[in-house]
């Protein structure tokens, strides 16, 4: 007797559609920058129209799909899967905001205050001299630190670029001259007692980085600094909600890319972030 047993799902795979949870506005949005940057490079011809990979890419991004499982589903290959994710974030990167241009636009609408915040990305671990870099004392994990402002009613402005999770908050704000251009600006910023020495100026002149107090082991707060430590949280509520938009897409949960490139990922989900939101 002969057994003849076969797999459930064939030789062609099993597939299974699922529901992407982001507006059709986003996904037309994106399918209008790839057919744009596939006429610009004089490119006839894809595996699959721009539609189609403008609803793979957000589904590795938004719900940290496996490439090689939508390649499975759209017959294609996982490289080339992974060659379209890097393409397509690549569009709306560069069409993230500039620090001085977003400032500009801030003060040209009559705000006088943007809110100031960091976060880490968690990575994996990396091996040998890059193990001591993306290791956060203060979270005590691996990770890249990204710094973000955003308005008085939580909306993302602007995204540094991605550094190692090693380096302070202090050092990346000034890296990116964030003072000065505040102070150019005419605008002032509001941010967490982390931020505490930042703005290191003129002590006549008016601080443009405002932060809380800071408790010390022999210097405990006085009442009216905590009553302005609260007050100044409840302030900086708004970038916490800021904060929590782009960590929907489950892509930043644990970055499994090379740091160069998450720099590109964090401006383009930013920019994906703030249509979606304003919608």
């Amino acid at each position: 007797m002969k057994k003849n047993n076969h797999a459930v799902e064939g030789p062609d795979g099993l597939v299974c559609t699922a529901r992407l949870p982001l507006s059709s506005a986003t996904l037309n949005y994106l399918a209008g920058l790839m057919r744009g940057h596939l006429k610009k490079i004089g490119s006839r011809w894809r595996a699959l129209p721009a539609g189609k990979i403008a609803g793979i890419v957000p589904a590795v991004l938004r719900c940290d799909q496996r490439p090689g499982d939508l390649a499975g589903g759209n017959r294609v290959h996982r490289t080339t899967v992974t060659r379209w994710v890097r393409e397509v974030v690549g569009l709306p990167a560069a069409r993230a905001p500039r620090l001085d241009r977003a400032l500009k636009k801030i003060a040209r609408k009559g705000g006088g205050v943007v809110l100031l915040d960091g976060s880490l990305i968690r990575t994996r671990r990396r091996t040998g001299k890059e193990n001591r870099k993306t290791y956060s004392g203060k979270t005590t994990c691996h990770g890249l630190l990204v710094i973000a402002l955003t308005d008085d009613q939580g909306r993302l402005l602007w995204g540094s670029a991605v550094r190692p999770g090693r380096t302070s908050e202090i050092t990346a704000c000034r890296h990116d001259q964030l003072t000065q251009k505040l102070r150019a600006a005419g605008l002032g910023a509001i941010a967490d007692p982390g931020f505490v020495g930042l703005d290191a100026s003129d002590p006549d002149a008016d601080p443009a980085v405002s932060t809380g107090y800071k408790a010390a082991r022999n210097r405990p707060l006085t009442r009216g600094q905590k009553l302005s430590n609260k007050a100044l949280a409840a302030v900086r509520a708004t970038v916490e909600h800021g904060f929590a938009h782009p960590k929907n897409w489950r892509v930043l949960g644990k970055v499994r890319t090379d740091p160069t490139w998450a720099t590109a990922l964090v401006r383009a989900l930013l920019v994906l972030t703030n249509r979606e939101a304003s919608r």
